[in-house]
């Protein structure tokens, strides 16, 4: 079943004509969750003719620090950096600018920062030629209503997401991370111009491991997501690059065009 046009991010249709597979293959972000730069290099070659976009996160940012940002770019490719900036809106306003510097196409903040600190970073941004996309990030996918009520959320996870979203978007923010499960609504609160990245996406019979809120790559676009992020399905794969075109072929029929 194609994707509703009703839910089909602009950014999809915008440099036609792209067949599906070329669509997906721009969507997907394949995230290097891995302990040195050695290992994200030999998965990045592994992946050089299947993926464009690669997600740098914590453990790989604080083992190999902004070099192994700068050796992905350098290779042509497309960097997610996932570090959730949350602080002070003069210190993360100076992280923004220093991410920037590096190339990188995407950064992450936590949208529990406040208005204030995603109005700084948005800021920070101003005059900067081909700037990265800002996603503030809602919940985490590993929450559910257990943990939610340990720090003092008592709403349900869907109406948590939405607040800060709508927050986000009045602070200027244009782009969002959020679970599969929130998708959907967050897509009907942006319209087709908000850009939603999509973690917890796991292809059917794979390991849930310790996402608790999640969909298959078809689901999610089918949903409205821009973005897909794939870890563990691909990273852990015998054969990375093999994991990846099963999942490419699952999301380019999703993005068939209606008949």
């Amino acid at each position: 079943m194609p994707i509703p046009e009703r839910l089909n991010p602009t950014f999809a249709n915008a440099r036609a004509p792209l067949t599906p597979l070329e669509q997906a293959r721009k969507r997907l972000i394949v995230a290097l969750d891995v302990p040195d730069a050695a290992a994200a290099i030999k998965l990045a070659e592994q992946l050089e003719d299947t993926c464009q976009w690669f997600k740098v996160g914590l453990e790989l940012f604080v083992a190999a620090g902004p070099s192994v940002v700068e050796l992905l770019v350098a290779r042509g490719h497309s960097v997610f950096l996932d570090l959730k900036f949350n602080d002070i809106p003069n210190t993360v306003a100076g992280a923004v600018r220093s991410a920037a510097a590096l190339g990188v196409r995407m950064i992450t903040l936590h949208a529990a920062g406040g208005p204030a600190m995603l109005a700084a970073a948005r800021t920070a941004l101003e005059g900067v030629p081909n700037p990265p996309e800002l996603l503030a990030v809602t919940v985490l996918t590993s929450m559910d209503p257990a943990q939610l009520k340990g720090i003092g959320i008592a709403r349900p996870a869907a109406e948590q997401v939405e607040l800060l979203a709508q927050m986000g978007l009045e602070a200027g923010i244009r782009g969002f991370v959020c679970s599969p499960q929130e998708v959907a609504a967050l897509r009907t609160l942006t319209g087709p111009e908000g850009v939603l990245v999509i973690p917890g996406i796991r292809p059917a019979g794979a390991e849930i491991g310790d996402q608790k809120r999640i969909a298959t790559p078809a689901e999610a676009l089918r949903l409205g997501a821009s973005y897909l992020v794939v870890g563990r399905p691909i990273t852990q794969a015998p054969d990375p690059a093999e994991a990846a075109e099963a999942i490419l072929k699952e999301m380019a029929e999703a993005l068939e065009p209606q008949s």
